[in-house]
């Protein structure tokens, strides 16, 4: 898999496998060793390169799961996925345990919305040299949009990434193997989550590679006024936007159309040229 992200020439597609009751979109649907098996099959047939295997729901306002019922969710699946599958497979987990079993089962990547903070999680990523995703998120999932306020959302979002990177690097992460998720709909509100996706490129500047998560997700729904099952095309509106910013992986429960606009982008992006709005104009800070 590390070997996979680091020969990377176009964006990846990373398709979201959740295998909880509670999950704001799929909760549910794949709770089952088969069902989460012929949904894996489909993803491979539409085109997925990585698939993200989450047991811990964290819409807003979701509660907390214990870590073994996380462990009795995922671990079953990623030693079916290994077995059955050749497309390397992501953990979305915040707990070094979870990590630390799924690696050991055959999952490749570290997808964590809490950025490496439990007890141990930075050490253990350092010792297996596994692609991780450091996301920002403010608060907790059961509590993270009650009221989330920032002074300069842009900029603080970025300073935590770039605290997270430093510390991952000093413990002996290799940079190569950072990606960074500014974490939309995560203790954000819509306009924050709107300046973040018309700014998106600023976060290049890390020096990581770029993952974003804006598949059906809220801001979609507030934008529309639709709920989750008729968010597609506001998803895939956004996910154009953050490609044509630098964004390196799109994460999505829509691997098929999601595969299609990526297509698109490919085609025309030997001809693309950014108009002055897409090359970090306009913003309230600039960062360095």
């Amino acid at each position: 898999m590390s070997a996979l992200l680091h020969s990377q020439h176009k964006p990846f597609i990373m398709g979201v496998l959740n295998v909880t009751p509670d999950s704001f979109y799929d909760g549910g649907h794949f709770h089952s060793l088969e069902n989460a098996l012929k949904r894996a099959e489909q993803m491979v047939a539409e085109g997925v390169d990585i698939i993200d295997i989450g047991g811990e729901s964290t819409r807003p306002g979701a509660l907390a799961t214990t870590i073994d019922e996380e462990l009795q969710r995922v671990i079953p699946v990623i030693e079916v996925l290994r077995k059955e599958l050749v497309v390397p497979l992501s953990i979305d987990t915040r707990h070094t345990r979870v990590m630390k079993y799924a690696i050991e089962s055959g999952a490749t990547m570290i997808n964590d919305v809490m950025a490496l903070q439990d007890e141990g999680a930075v050490a253990y990523v350092a010792s297996v040299q596994a692609p991780v995703c450091l996301m920002h998120m403010q608060g907790l999932p059961h509590s993270m949009q009650a009221n989330p306020q920032y002074k300069d959302v842009m900029d603080e979002v970025y300073q935590f990434l770039q605290h997270r990177i430093d510390i991952c690097e000093a413990s002996g992460i290799a940079k190569d193997n950072i990606y960074i998720d500014p974490g939309f709909g995560f203790g954000k509100t819509l306009n924050h989550n709107l300046m973040m996706l018309g700014k998106l490129s600023q976060f290049k500047k890390l020096g990581c590679k770029i993952l974003v998560g804006l598949s059906r997700k809220s801001m979609f729904g507030k934008i529309l006024n639709v709920e989750a099952e008729d968010r597609l095309f506001g998803s895939l509106g956004a996910a154009m936007l953050a490609l044509l910013q630098g964004a390196d992986i799109i994460r999505t429960h829509d691997v098929r159309a999601t595969k299609d606009i990526l297509e698109v982008y490919q085609a025309v992006k030997p001809f693309w040229h950014a108009p002055e709005t897409l090359q970090n104009k306009g913003s309230e800070q600039e960062y360095a």
